[in-house]
């Protein structure tokens, strides 16, 4: 991995670099998921059908696109037990943790007859979109779908794209049966974007549109934003060490590499104040990629997107890593606990030698969907507040309203809104 002098320019360097990878800067893809998004509102099923015909090389009809029971349970027969076991030793922890982020409605009653609350009520339907190709994801699914199960939504509907043979990855489908699916239908790409969004005969639309895809999918969500919720626009993965002289180089390495072997668009990044450290690294790296499996995507990712850059101190390496806004921080210091207070800005943090970024991943149970790209400035991990959504409520006797009642016409009538004033002036005629 190249190490790097951490200063002003090789800080502006790195950001340059990673924001190229946002989603939002492949214009070029725009119109196409445009034509699609367009033609599946205008046609519906025809133009679903047609395009996974197309696009994955299956023929569907309005009576083989969504998933059966009997399909749920020919997929059970293909799971290695072994694997189911752990899925649903997962899932306990998933589902303990997004538990605790439930809230609750509330009121707050006065005795000057004034009640002021909240009501908390969970979305009516969501879809959630889970990849397909060769690789099945089944976290992803555990954490895409759990979430919205804890928080009450009665309907949860999965699309992913079928394979040639027209059915769905059997651990993809188990997964989606456990966690809580209501609906699952055998369609991928911008068209099932589309086609949750607007609703066609097969697939009725939902409210809300989460989980992961490619760059199609990706820019098919922002493109009927606001026609429904979305989550974010994922970008490519990343992590961040941060770490001083007293880290296990191979550990390091180790984790690097854990997310540079996504893909080639991937980011894995050293901050550390030990140049010592950032040299082992290096070597171990350099080990590490001749003997894993994804050899040519790791170098790719580790040739655009892999650095090393080394700190004068550890406020610069703090500084660095809050500008980057990492999705995955890990915090290898000799007090990570003192560090974290000093980080603001990271869609997952992970302390010390033994919170592997893969643990989040996989098992603790905090959601592995994170805020890319520099966005955990301003996004956090999904949740379960990502599936509910809230009412204000507003109650005055005329008792609570009279003595404010000259206030409120005062304001409105500086704003020129003389029905507002009106409206509040009536009461008391």
């Amino acid at each position: 991995m190249k190490i790097i002098k951490l200063d002003e320019q090789s800080r502006q360097d790195i950001l340059s670099q990673l924001l190229k990878r946002d989603p939002n800067n492949y214009t070029e893809y725009e119109d196409a998921v445009q034509a699609i998004v367009d033609d599946v509102r205008a046609k519906g099923d025809e133009a679903v059908f047609s395009y996974t015909e197309r696009f994955d090389g299956v023929r569907l009809d309005p009576s083989t696109i969504r998933v059966t029971d009997g399909e749920i349970q020919e997929a059970l027969a293909h799971v290695d037990p072994q694997l189911l076991a752990i899925m649903k030793r997962s899932m306990k922890n998933i589902r303990t943790y997004h538990e605790k982020q439930l809230q609750q409605s509330w009121f707050d009653a006065k005795p000057d007859g004034t009640i002021l609350g909240q009501k908390v009520t969970a979305l009516s339907s969501v879809g959630v979109y889970v990849p397909g190709g060769k690789a099945a994801y089944p976290s992803s699914v555990l954490m895409n779908i759990i979430p919205a199960e804890v928080a009450g939504v009665p309907r949860i509907v999965m699309v992913t794209p079928p394979g040639r043979d027209g059915k769905v990855n059997p651990v993809t489908l188990i997964a989606a049966h456990l966690a809580g699916a209501t609906e699952i239908y055998k369609v991928g790409g911008a068209q099932a974007v589309a086609a949750l969004a607007f609703g066609t005969a097969s697939i009725p639309r939902v409210h809300k549109i989460v989980g992961p895809g490619n760059i199609f999918v990706a820019l098919a969500k922002k493109a009927v934003y606001g026609h429904v919720s979305i989550d974010s626009i994922a970008g490519p993965s990343e992590i961040l060490v941060l770490a001083d002289e007293t880290a296990n180089p191979r550990f390091v390495a180790a984790d690097l590499l854990s997310q540079a072997e996504h893909d080639e668009l991937a980011s894995a990044i050293l901050v550390t104040t030990s140049m010592e450290l950032a040299q082992q690294v290096s070597r171990e790296v350099d080990q590490f990629v001749q003997i894993l499996s994804r050899r040519e995507i790791l170098e790719k990712s580790l040739d655009n997107y892999g650095r090393i850059l080394v700190a004068d101190t550890m406020a610069d390496a703090i500084a660095a890593a809050n500008e980057i806004a990492p999705e995955h921080l890990e915090i290898l210091t000799k007090n990570p606990f003192d560090t974290m207070t000093r980080i603001q800005n990271a869609g997952a943090i992970f302390l010390g030698e033994y919170s592997s970024e893969p643990l989040g991943d996989y098992f603790a149970g905090p959601n592995h969907v994170l805020p890319t790209n520099g966005t955990a400035k301003f996004f956090s991990p999904l949740g379960v507040d990502d599936f509910i959504k809230k009412s204000s409520i507003i109650y005055y006797s005329r008792e609570a309203l009279e003595p404010i009642h000259k206030d409120i016409e005062g304001f409105a009538e500086a704003e020129h809104l003389t029905a507002h004033a009106n409206s509040i002036r009536v009461r008391f005629e």
